[in-house]
Parts: C-alpha cells; structure tokens; sequence
C-alpha cells in the first residue's frame, strides 16, 4: 500500500507542479521519485510503515506483487525518461502526459496487489482509461484518433466481460474477498456461476493481453498510437494484463480442468502461431512488433498450466520480453521521431549511420527470437522445461517451430540495417535514447547470464 500511495502522490505532484510552472522540474524529481519508490518496494532501504492495517483486505504486500510491482517501476522509468524528449514540443502539456503514465502505474501496481475483487477492476480501469487518453492524444493525428477509439471500444468490451464474471464469482461465492473466494472454492460442491465466472474474467483478460482470437484491435492500435505510448502498451501494459491473470487464476484457487487446459494449449498455440505468420508480412515496424507480442502472450500462456510453482518463470519471461521491448522502441522512437511513418526503410543502413543504436536494436530482436547470450533464450529454455516437466510436449513443439520462424521478421529489420545503404544522412540522437537503451538491453544480458537476480524475487 506504501508503494501505490507514494505512485499516486507523484502523479499529483505533476499536475501541482503545472500549477505553479515548474514544468522543467517534473521529469527529474518524477525519475527520483520513481527510483525511490523501486528501492522500497525491493526492500532496499525502508521510510518505515505509513499506515496500519485497515487497508489489508484490498491490498496485499508479497513476493508476487512487489516483484512484479519493481518490474512495473523500472519499465516506467524507462518511459518517462524518453518522454521527456518526445513531449519537448508540447512544454503545456507534459504535465498531463506524464501525469496519465504515473496513474497507469498505480493501477498497474494495484493490479498485482489486490487481495478483494473490486480492487483488481479499480486498477484495471485506471491503467485502461489511462491509455484510452495516451493513444488517441496526438489529435491532429487521424491515425491516432482511431487508435483510441478501437482501444476505448474493445477495451470497454473486454472490461464488460470482466465485470460480469466477477459479479458470477460473487453470486456464487458472496464475497469479493479473494481469499474467503479461495477457502470457499475448495469445497466439494461448487455454483455453476463460479467457473463461468472465472472463464468470463479469463477471456476479458485475453483481450488485455491481446491472445488470439481476441488480438484484432492491437496491430491498428499499435500503428496508430504515437510510439513511446505504442511502447508502454507493448512492455508495461501487456505484462501487467499477464501478471494480473497469472495470480487471479492462482489466488481464487481456481482449479483448471483437462477442458480448460486444452483451451489454454489451443490459444496459445493459435497466439504464436498467428503472431509469427502475420509478422512476416509487415513492413511497418510497430505493426510487426504488435504480432510479435500476440506472439509472446501464446508463450506467456504455458505458465497457466503449471499454475502452482510457475510464477518464477512468468517473471523472468515477463522481465527479458519487457526488457528487450523498451530497448527496441528507444531506437524505433528516435529513428521515426522526425517521419510520418514507420516503415523499415527508415531503418536502411542504420548499421553505419549509428552503429550504436542498430546494435541496441539488434541485441534487443535476438533476445526477443530467443539467442543466446540474451535473457530471452533462457527465459524460453526455462518455461519449455517446465512445461515439458508438467506433460504438455505439444506447445513446446510449437513453441519451438515458431521460435524458429520469429527469426525471419527479427532478421528482416536486422538485415535492413546492416545491409542496404542509408537513403538520408546521420540525425543525431538524444543521448536520453543512448541511455535507455544501452541500460534496458545490459539489464537483459545481465538477467540471462544471472537468471537468480529475478526469480529470487519470487521464491
């Protein structure tokens, strides 16, 4: 609860500090509040309790959410660091923006820490509506007034969903606590309404994370949101979905059947497969990255079948995924930030232009493909092995024929840079996109070659 409220009070601070014109102040004590906050949720250093316990039936401080919750901080330090150069044209309305991405981050945070129903869908709206807001806020922009308005109605859609199932899970349990919901599901006789409940929920979460068939609306929304808010969809948003339905299937006690099992090796199976064919047919950088991350959420959906020791996986996964995605959009933000689209082309002998930058970005798509020495590779070996440990051989198999055919997308950008020349000269580059990636794509070395920093987070 510490960590949500010190969030929730910097998010007002912003919206203070444009009150009394100290706009060039916000990004700074924003990224030293930000890291402050990540060292008290690590349990670095401690400023003591701030409250007492009337608050513990909603939220609930354990390895898993705070965990998740520093994951959730750093990708967020990362994305407001790069917004301060792409809002540096918009001085009025940086305190609005990275205001919103402070809010999202507390609803992200309660996502993971709920301990009562209602909690989880008060952090499922704020996080939603939050980037509602930053896809379609670049307004003289069509593209991205249609990428809020699919994101607003698909999102309100699969949050209907949502509420209906919890409202099933109640009327057959009575209570919005989830740990009464857990003592009660262990019952011999259950309610009907408490598995369509749970499946309901399950199937809103998919929209969330965009699993086939529910990903329609991401490649559009992708394309069409501006790219620092097309990055914390991408890394922030869909990890904090996954967490989110990880630990609702897991503290609700939700006991999965064989039928249920083989629905979650169908989608998931579907989501790589899907993903990896429609990336090979793009061009536009951001739409292939939306069907490359349709993708990771079939690979993310192996750890739902090993529910109850799965959740170190989930994290390491999860981390080496986000990692490598804010690196890539650190480049693809400063590579695009001057053109009207975001085609490979633009990327045309990045190798020589800035060396720098296309390593950064070629470190980045391997771990992603899943190539030794980047946490990716490990990330998949691990989650293979315990699901080839939990008796589901199938989705390994087609986790690793699509692991292979991933190669060829990741491999077309990578190509593009090294081996065609440069259709325009070097653009000199923020050193803030120097920064974030060289730091997010060392994290992601680091946590492959030292894969216990992360799960000795959880266990």
């Amino acid at each position: 609860m510490n960590t949500l409220i010190a969030i929730s009070g910097l998010g007002v601070f912003c919206l203070i500090a444009e009150i009394f014109n100290f706009r060039k102040a916000i990004v700074p004590v924003v990224l030293l509040g930000l890291i402050a906050i990540l060292g008290t949720t690590l349990n670095l250093w401690s400023f003591g309790a701030l409250l007492n316990d009337q608050y513990t039936n909603m939220i609930v401080a354990d390895k898993f959410s705070n965990a998740f919750s520093s994951l959730f901080i750093l990708l967020t330090i990362f994305i407001v660091a790069m917004s301060h150069d792409v809002y540096k044209d918009h001085e009025t309305k940086i305190s609005d923006y990275i205001a919103i991405k402070i809010f999202l981050l507390a609803g992200a945070v309660a996502m993971v820490s709920f301990s009562n129903l209602s909690m989880y869908f008060l952090g499922i709206e704020t996080l939603s509506i939050a980037l509602y807001i930053l896809a379609g806020s670049s307004r003289l922009d069509i593209k991205s007034n249609e990428a809020g308005m699919k994101y607003f109605l698909m999102g309100s859609f699969a949050s209907g969903f949502i509420l209906f199932g919890i409202c099933l899970i109640y009327g057959a349990m009575g209570s919005f606590d989830v740990t009464e919901i857990s003592e009660m599901s262990r019952s011999a006789e259950l309610p009907i309404w408490f598995p369509i409940g749970i499946s309901l929920v399950t199937v809103g979460m998919l929209f969330k994370i965009a699993a086939v068939p529910f990903h329609f609306w991401a490649p559009d929304v992708y394309e069409g949101s501006p790219s620092i808010v097309t990055a914390t969809m991408s890394t922030l948003a869909k990890v904090v979905a996954f967490a989110t339905l990880y630990k609702l299937l897991l503290a609700m006690n939700a006991d999965i059947s064989d039928a249920y099992q083989n629905i979650i090796i169908i989608v998931a199976i579907a989501s790589m497969t899907v993903g990896n064919i429609m990336a090979l047919r793009q061009k536009n950088v951001k739409r292939m990255l939306a069907f490359s991350g349709i993708s990771h959420a079939g690979f993310m959906m192996m750890t739902l079948l090993s529910l109850s020791n799965s959740s170190g996986n989930l994290l390491y996964y999860t981390a080496a995924y986000a990692l490598a995605g804010i690196a890539s959009f650190a480049v693809i933000i400063n590579v695009t930030r001057n053109k009207d689209n975001q085609d490979i082309s633009n990327f045309n002998g990045l190798g020589k232009t800035n060396p720098i930058m296309a390593a950064v970005l070629t470190a980045s798509l391997l771990s992603m493909a899943g190539i030794p020495i980047f946490s990716g590779f490990f990330a998949k070996f691990m989650l293979f092995t315990q699901t080839i440990q939990a008796g589901f051989l199938i989705i390994v198999i087609a986790g690793v024929i699509n692991s292979i055919i991933s190669v060829g997308y990741y491999f077309k950008l990578i190509l593009a840079m090294y081996t065609k020349e440069a259709s325009e000269e070097k653009q000199t580059t923020p050193f803030v996109y120097y920064a974030v990636g060289i730091v997010a794509i060392l994290l992601n070395i680091i946590i492959g070659l030292y894969p216990n920093l992360i799960t000795d987070l959880i266990n």
